[in-house]
């Protein structure tokens, strides 16, 4: 009997120290999956910053400059209707005519009238 119970002592012992043994692998495993997840949300994180400098570069950079070349030119375009109205040859200028019959209805002209 104190044989049966000797080895009902030592199979605790046995069990108590399995078990702690996996406690302790359990926690090694989820800092394992902390780290792993921690190492995808900076994958994620340099992903999205490399994304945003292409956009920037490929697509962002070039329809900026396109749209200061715009400018430019409606600006460009703006002096010169301007110019018209100053200039002697106002009342039969062809390229006036011309803007106003390309004029879409409902819009009223831009800039001073002389008329």
């Amino acid at each position: 009997m104190i044989e049966i119970e000797w080895t009902n002592v030592i199979l605790g012992v046995f069990t108590l120290l399995g078990g702690c043994g996996w406690v302790i692998d359990r926690k090694k495993h989820r800092q394992e999956i902390e780290s792993m997840k921690a190492d995808i949300r900076q994958k994620e994180l340099d992903l999205g910053t490399d994304f945003v400098k292409k956009f920037r570069e490929l697509i962002a950079g070039p329809l900026e400059e396109e749209v200061g070349k715009l400018r430019n030119e409606v600006k460009d375009l703006r002096n010169a209707i301007e110019g018209v109205y100053d200039c002697p040859y106002r009342n039969e200028c062809p390229v006036r005519e011309r803007m106003r019959q390309q004029q879409p209805s409902g819009c009223e002209p831009v800039g001073r009238t002389t008329d």
